[in-house]
């Protein structure tokens, strides 16, 4: 450990620094993963592939009209292959995968689920929850009465002893999970580790899989890992209906206007299918027509999120190099360096990640709040950031990304000097 009047003169120098910083006046966000304006005006043809007088789906289906609760089937065969399910098992929604995973959750809590019509709302229900993790699932599920139980994660997914112990609990009925490009740490689960998740004995006979795809195409470089057929896996494993997929392209085309996906095992579906027909009558088809003819295929979606990875690739790269030349050398927190998705995870010491966001703040850089990636809000070790970078222009980024290193600096040498 460094000599207490170094380590003053380190705090000294970050000091300076975040003050210089702070004087600047910015007015910085990376606090949501959302699409930039650029990203967005890539999909702009979706605003006119559908006219008044052309609405018929290739199949001939007159979009303006009800029905048709599965989707357009055009739709689901685009997107099958690339979240490795059948076109059949597949349904298309809305603008948001968020709604369908409310949707599923609120008809298991009612009516059970396609394995096991008991209610989970009849007795205590909980979930697991893998951290760091994504607040929404955190928000919806507490929301709806689950307890949530924290699951801690390594380099290749969920640590499944952890797993296997609190599912021994039969009111522990799933676990959330993004599979690919984990929100926030990019990390993607193995394969090794999947079939692990797909076998693994619970209590609950209807344990679930609320496997998340969100970045299931949002590769940032040439070579990455493919999705996996958790449906086959779990099916293997004798448990066919255990894994929910939830999907959307709402960071693919618009966010606000895109379309989502379920899909699981056969029952599965028509469980889904039966819950939805009480509720709804169909999707927006207009829609799911203007993707349809807008990707044409399924490597009409895989060059689109090329286009999305030349504009967003520089941003993270901007914030991985800020971050290795101001904290690297003093090792001073540590961060992911993801293959694709929308979020790094800076990990710092422990106890500083709310004193981190308040400087930020106060020097003009908006960050996630501290203990946003853990349930309730609470991180244990107050000591992970989520960093969201797509959103704001690259010169926005490198300002912000030099920001945060000068908070931490700060930070990290305040909690050194102190002991």
């Amino acid at each position: 450990m460094s000599a207490p009047s170094d380590l003053q003169s380190k705090l000294d120098e970050a000091s300076a620094a975040y003050e210089e910083f702070a004087s600047r006046g910015l007015a910085l966000d990376i606090t949501r993963g959302k699409p930039a304006p650029e990203q967005l005006d890539l999909a702009a043809d979706l605003l006119t592939a559908v006219s008044d007088d052309d609405c018929f789906s290739p199949g001939g289906v007159d979009t303006r009209n009800y029905g048709g609760l599965d989707g357009l089937i055009e739709l689901r065969e685009i997107f099958a292959p690339l979240l490795k399910v059948p076109a059949e098992q597949l349904l298309a929604g809305g603008n948001a995968s968020l709604t369908f995973m409310a949707q599923a959750l609120t008809f298991a809590l009612m009516h059970g689920t396609a394995i096991d019509d008991r209610p989970w709302g009849q007795g205590p229900h909980k979930l697991l929850c893998p951290v760091p993790g994504y607040d929404r699932h955190f928000t919806l599920a507490e929301s709806l009465g689950f307890e949530l139980l924290t699951i801690p994660m390594d380099d290749e997914g969920p640590i499944i002893s952890e797993a296997q112990r609190l599912a021994e609990d039969p009111a522990v009925k799933g676990m959330w999970l993004v599979p690919m490009y984990s929100n926030p740490t990019g990390i993607t689960i193995t394969e090794a580790r999947a079939r692990e998740l797909a076998a693994m004995p619970t209590a609950a006979p209807d344990f679930t899989l609320l496997w998340d795809n969100a970045y299931g195409v949002h590769h940032l470089r040439e070579n990455h890992p493919d999705n996996l057929d958790i449906l086959s896996l779990c099916a293997e494993a004798g448990h066919p209906e255990r894994a929910w997929i939830f999907a959307s392209t709402s960071k693919i085309t618009h966010a606000g206007a895109g379309v989502s996906f379920f899909a699981g095992g056969p029952a599965t579906v028509d469980w889904m299918r039966a819950n939805l027909g009480n509720v709804a009558i169909g999707p927006d088809k207009i829609n799911q027509l203007r993707h349809v003819r807008f990707f044409s295929d399924s490597a009409g979606v895989e060059a689109h999120m090329r286009k999305h990875a030349e504009i967003i690739a520089p941003k993270f790269e901007a914030v991985l190099t800020a971050l290795e030349d101001g904290l690297g050398a003093d090792e001073l927190a540590q961060w992911t360096s993801p293959d694709g998705g929308y979020f790094i995870t800076l990990t710092t010491m422990e106890g500083i990640a709310d004193r981190v966001v308040k400087l930020a703040g106060e020097a003009g850089v908006k960050l996630t709040p501290a203990g946003a990636t853990h349930p309730y809000g609470l991180d244990p070790h107050n000591n992970v950031i989520r960093i969201a970078p797509t959103m704001p222009t690259l010169n926005e980024v490198e300002l912000a990304a030099k920001g945060l290193v000068a908070c931490v600096r700060l930070a990290s040498y305040e909690k050194l000097l102190a002991g």
